[in-house]
């Protein structure tokens, strides 16, 4: 169960965080959790390019160590990178020292200079938020587009995605394989959709 979009009292809860960019302008911030995988962060990069979109990829250390190419390429096509931890910890059942430990891990295999972080599950202690955010922005989401699920169809997480995202949401896919399906149908007919309106899709600034 989850929601696809973020409501106030969340926002509230948590207002040290980022849900989404205040702007006037027709804009929407993209981001990809969990690469970068084979084929599908590049089917993905090949998707936005065609849009001329640019978008915000949260990668797992991990994975960067495994496919060092596909991240280049990310760097290569100008989308900002923000940091995921290096094995996708869960921050609510992981001890503090050893989630701050696997953030900077993932830093150091990044080698890029940012200071974007989001949470794997968007799941994070308040004693580890306080140590995070000296020095990095915790970005959360406007819009949860729900590709992830086995619950949801296809035309489902397109639909959620479309209803809720507005000027300044930052909307949540996922470039892994679990997601795959629904992100590689949604993907697509999301920006065109908006690009039919006027929008623009950013990268958030890294620093």
């Amino acid at each position: 169960m989850f929601l696809h979009h973020s409501p106030f009292w969340l926002k509230a809860f948590f207002p040290g965080f980022v849900w989404h960019i205040p702007t006037r302008e027709k804009q929407i911030f993209l981001t990809f959790d969990d690469g970068p995988i084979p084929d599908i962060t590049e089917s993905v990069l090949e998707t936005l390019a065609r849009y001329k979109a640019k978008a915000t990829f949260f990668c797992i250390g991990n994975n960067v160590e495994k496919h060092p190419e596909i991240f280049q390429k990310l760097i290569d096509n100008q989308h900002s990178i923000g940091n995921h931890t290096f094995n996708h910890m869960n921050g609510w059942k992981t001890e503090d020292a050893l989630y701050l430990d696997n953030i900077k891990q993932c830093e150091a295999t990044l080698n890029v200079p940012t200071n974007l972080f989001r949470p794997p599950y968007g799941r994070i202690k308040k004693s580890q938020s306080r140590v995070v955010r000296k020095e990095r922005k915790i970005i959360m989401w406007d819009v949860l587009s729900g590709d992830f699920s086995k619950e949801i169809s296809q035309e489902i997480c397109l639909e959620k995605s479309i209803q809720y995202a507005r000027p300044g949401s930052i909307v949540l896919f996922h470039d892994s394989v679990k997601a795959a399906k629904n992100m590689q149908y949604a993907l697509p007919r999301f920006l065109d959709h908006f690009s039919n309106l006027g929008f623009a899709f950013e990268a958030m600034a890294m620093k």
